[in-house]
């Protein structure tokens, strides 16, 4: 029996192989309605530049990501081995014969952030690349906008209603964005895991009210949380934090190919927007020269977003902060003299039924898994200096056994 082990262990190393060499490419695609020139921007005009194209749509808006493997690198230098999604540039930059290749080992975390105005059409490809470090994974993957209000079956994300796209395929997924507010998307496929392994992004949905000057509280804004009549959801800038967090135990057995300790998972490293501080407010890490600290052990930039809030002292500013870990609740708090108005949760407005008001003021936030808080810090008043948004409790505010770090970030009021 031995012998026969020893025979079968190269010939399905040989067969997996074999599945990985099989050309693959000819089932992906994009889906970009009105678009001829493979920008994924639909064309008002067809190639002569005078015939209107009768596919154009001013509201279509699409975008390409590719779910697969990689690593992240700690606040504390550790890389761990992750899933994620990545973001596809356009076919007219890179062909889609070359998307397997290009997008190996390129999960990102967070996944590429989605931005849309209240009434645009999201046509959302989703490309498998398959799992480089994991040959002997299958797993197909999903997209699931969390909270999206009627969502058709088919484009849900759950693996039992919805397609999810094997290796070497695309599906493109269908949206309204109907509904203002604060979402995440995350993959659906083997939830527990994959969402552990970092398949999480943030999704935003600007309301149609914003361009329109409203005058609130003494100050005129033009951009708002919701579609409030008055002004009182009003800010100047908008930041975004995401709160995630890594088991790395579960991470390492992952990539040793061991059994996955479920039942035992605890996260040690939890993070804002996939990093944890100082990293958090690591602004050195940009396109043109990505920090070396941040690369991952493959040289590839795969956090991309730093969690510093700045403003001007008297500007208003709109705090998106969300739980997604799949182990932790959080208590997340402000240091003393910026307090924050609560004026959404769970991408609805805080108004009751009759219109009245029900925002209110806390130094304190406490997050389930899967919940959002919109807050507005009015800085009037708040003298110049460095803050901090921080975890209560002390476990968080370390990144694995090094103390002073995790579940931390500043904000700057010059």
């Amino acid at each position: 029996m031995r012998k026969l082990e020893l025979v079968m262990i190269p010939l399905l190393a040989v067969f997996f192989l074999g599945l990985g060499s099989v050309p693959s490419q000819a089932a992906l695609f994009v889906q970009c309605p009105g678009d001829w020139d493979g920008d994924m921007v639909p064309n008002e005009f067809l190639p002569d530049g005078v015939t209107p194209n009768p596919d154009y749509n001013p509201n279509v808006v699409c975008m390409h990501i590719s779910g697969g493997d990689g690593y992240l690198r700690m606040a504390d230098g550790t890389d761990l081995y992750a899933f994620g999604f990545g973001e596809v540039p356009p076919p007219k930059q890179v062909p889609l014969r070359r998307v397997m290749n290009r997008q190996s080992l390129k999960a990102r975390a967070p996944a590429p952030h989605i931005e849309l105005q209240e009434g645009q059409e999201l046509y959302l490809t989703l490309t498998n690349v398959g799992m480089t470090m994991r040959p002997d994974l299958f797993d197909t993957h999903s997209v699931h906008w969390h909270g999206y209000p009627n969502a058709a079956p088919m484009f849900d994300g759950l693996p039992e209603p919805s397609p999810t796209p094997n290796m070497g395929a695309s599906f493109t997924y269908y949206y309204y964005a109907g509904v203002p507010g604060t979402y995440f998307y995350h993959c659906h496929v083997e939830a527990a895991e994959h969402m552990q392994m970092g398949m999480i992004g943030t999704l935003h949905v600007h309301p149609s009210q914003n361009g329109t000057p409203i005058t609130y509280g003494g100050k005129t804004f033009t951009k708002f949380a919701y579609n409030d009549g008055d002004g009182s959801t009003g800010y100047h800038k908008d930041f975004h934090l995401q709160i995630t967090a890594f088991d790395s135990n579960f991470h390492i057995q992952h990539e040793a190919v061991q059994p996955l300790p479920f039942a035992d998972m605890h996260d040690n490293y939890p993070m804002f927007n996939g990093r944890g501080y100082p990293d958090t407010i690591n602004l050195s890490n940009n396109k043109v020269t990505p920090d070396k600290k941040i690369l991952n052990k493959k040289g590839f930039w795969a956090q991309r977003a730093n969690s510093l809030v700045t403003a001007t002292s008297g500007q208003t500013i709109l705090l998106r902060i969300g739980n997604v870990s799949t182990t932790h609740l959080y208590t997340i708090t402000t240091t003393l003299g910026v307090p924050m108005k609560v004026v959404g949760q769970g991408a609805a407005q805080r108004k009751s039924p009759a219109g009245v008001d029900v925002t209110y003021e806390a130094n304190v936030l406490n997050f389930g898994g899967g919940q959002a808080y919109d807050v507005l810090i009015d800085t009037t008043g708040v003298p110049p200096g460095t803050y901090f948004i921080y975890a209560s409790d002390l476990t968080n505010l370390s990144n694995g056994d090094e103390e002073r770090g995790g579940l931390m970030t500043e904000v700057v009021i010059n």
